[in-house]
This record gives C-alpha cells, structure tokens and sequence, in this order.
C-alpha cells in the first residue's frame, strides 16, 4: 500500500485499538464465531470485479459468508436504502442531502471504462472509430445503417456493410446507461433535448427505418443478445470486452484523437479530473481534455448503512471495504479496472468512521 494511505489507515485503526475493551460482548462474540452473512446487490459495471474480490476475501476470512449479486445500480440504491443488503453498488453517486436522508456511507471502489462494441461483418476489434456526435445520432435512430455516410466519412478504407444498425441496450434501471446517457448528452444537444438523463430511459424509435431497440438484463445480458444480433452495437463495461472478445470501437475523445479503451486510457481520465487534482470522488470523468483519455470513464460506488442496526454486519462489510483498499493496486491490475488515486484512498478510511452503531459504536477496520 503506498505510504500516505498507510499512515491515514494506521492511524484510523489506532482508534480502535484504544477503544477495543468498549466493544458490546455481543457482538465481540458473533464476530469472532464469524457466523456473519455480508450480503451485496447493484451495479453490473463492477461485478465481475467483486465476485474476484469477495472470493479472496471469504477465503481468507473462514465463516464469512459476503456476496453481490449484479442487479442494476437503481436496485443497489433502492436495496441499500431499504437495509435488505449490507453493500449496495451504484455508478451514478447519491447527492450529499440524499445520503443524509438515507443516512447512507458513500464509497468509491474504482475507476473503469463503458465502451460501444459492435456485430459487425468484416470489422475487427478497433477498426471502427466514432465521435459522440455519432454515436448519440446511433442511440436516436437517426443514423440506421452501417454504410452510413457519417460513419463512413470517419473510417476511410473501412468496408462498411449494408446492414441496418440494431441498438441492444439495458432493460432495467442501470447507472451504466445514466453515464452513457450523460456523456451523449455532453456530445449532442439533440440527444440532450430527446432523452432525459435517467437509469431507465425512454429509447426513441428515430427515422422510419430504424429497427426499434432491443433490450436485455445486465452487461452480461446486453452481450448475449449483442452476439445474437448481426449489425449490432451496445455499450457495456471493459471487462466484457476482454472476457468475451468483443469488437470494441475506438472514440474521438475531448483532445480529437481517436482512442481504444484501456485501463491507461482510464488512468489518463483520472488524472485530468477533479478526482486526482482535488480529491472530489464524485467528479464526472467525461470527455476530461487529455490526448490519451478514455473519454466514456466512470467511477463506481458502493453504500454502506450509516446508522446500522446489526453491526457485525455491517462492520464486515465495512472491513470489506478497507481489505480491498489495503491491496489496492494488486486487486484491481488487469482487471480491466483502474484504482483510486492516492489521495483519494487515503481519506475513505476515514469515512468508513461516520458508520455508528445502535450504541455508537465504531466498526473496527481489522479482523479480530
């Protein structure tokens, strides 16, 4: 772990090392039965990430038993606020007045890229490139065929087929396709006056022509139906497009370079942002002004209860949190994942300390 975060979490942790005798017998007990079920639910952008996370984590800590289940970020939020799960993940971040009304802990857990991926004949893995313009006319159904003119003027020498355009987007609320909505929006006022930013969205039918768009469940489910359906395009998270070969597509980012996604491309939009210069977790990575960023970048989230009724599991969920911190860069390499700048880790320790208890207890950082 890089110093400056090891200093804040060695101090953070100091704490309780003071106030260890205060812990209720209770729960000292339950936790170190570790008869704990630590239970997570939300954003699909990030899932294939925590399901890695989370079986290191159970293997190492025996008894535990901590699950995700990729839902959609609008059910992460709606199940966080309810108390049903301990962890809920969510890639649109809550407004400070929504958290205190929820009485929810906000945490960033990392940084990754949304990319547009076609099934397209004759085209390879980063032939194609787009500019928003393009894609947002895409996504209206205004630009319905691959030999478009528009899409043949940015792709010189690309044999582009007669093929209609078939748009495969999210069938429920998804904070995937809020920041997909926004970064469209951000390209095309057009875009920005048809469709209201939203999880859910209303999709436009468009011209006459266009095929009506095709819905499915989830990232994994977008690219099932995505490979079912000749002349398709789709946007899903990086990690699809390593793990299934997809044929992703290249983007003219705020600098006018045509880039491919990366986890050094998503590293590159961090560094021009507010997240790294300033620290501000929640600050928009679209379209940041670098030659080498990624310009579809997002950070995701999780939430934790502020104000928990159960604490052990609560505190496992937030011990959850802090172990992925501590091995930051090793758990996130190659995953198709960016971490946290430092500055930023070094403060979420901290904030994992607004979480109270029925007796104000304090969740304790470290294992017992």
């Amino acid at each position: 772990m890089r110093r400056a975060t090891v200093r804040v979490i060695k101090g953070v942790c100091g704490v309780w090392l003071a106030v260890g005798a205060q812990v209720p017998a209770a729960w000292a007990a339950a936790a170190a039965a570790q008869v704990v079920d630590v239970r997570g639910a939300g954003a699909t952008f990030p899932a294939l990430v925590y399901a890695r996370w989370t079986q290191r984590f159970a293997q190492e800590n025996p008894g535990v038993k901590i699950s995700y289940a990729p839902t959609g970020s609008g059910d992460g939020v709606k199940q966080a606020t309810a108390r049903s799960v301990q962890l809920g993940g969510t890639d649109v971040p809550l407004s400070p007045q929504k958290l205190r009304q929820a009485r929810l802990v906000q945490i960033p857990m990392l940084v990754g890229g949304l990319v547009p991926v076609v099934q397209v004949p004759g085209v390879a893995a980063n032939q194609l490139v787009m500019d928003g313009p393009l894609l947002a006319d895409i996504f209206l159904g205004q630009v319905t065929r691959w030999d478009d003119a528009r899409i043949a003027a940015l792709n010189p020498g690309v044999r582009l087929p007669a093929l209609p355009i078939a748009r495969v987007v999210r069938q429920e609320s998804s904070g995937s396709t809020e920041t997909l909505l926004r970064y469209l929006a951000e390209s095309s006022r057009a875009f920005q006056a048809a469709v209201p930013i939203s999880g859910l969205p209303t999709w436009p039918q468009g011209a006459p022509e266009a095929l009506a768009p095709r819905a499915a469940k989830g990232n994994d489910g977008v690219v099932g139906l995505l490979k079912a359906t000749p002349g398709g395009i789709a946007v899903v998270s990086y990690d699809r497009v390593l793990r299934d070969r997809l044929l992703a597509v290249r983007l003219l980012n705020a600098a006018g370079r045509p880039v491919a996604a990366s986890e050094a491309a998503f590293r590159a939009a961090i560094l021009s942002s507010d997240l790294h210069q300033h620290g501000d977790d929640t600050a928009s990575l679209l379209n940041r002004p670098r030659g080498d960023a990624w310009p579809l970048t997002a950070t995701s989230f999780v939430l934790l209860d502020a104000a928990p009724k159960d604490m052990v599991a609560t505190e496992w969920a937030a011990r959850f949190v802090y172990w992925c911190f501590m091995h930051g860069d090793e758990l996130t390499r190659d995953t198709g994942f960016a971490p946290l700048p430092d500055r930023v880790q070094a403060k979420l320790s901290g904030r994992l300390m607004q979480i109270h208890g029925p007796q104000g207890e304090l969740p304790r950082l470290m294992a017992p």
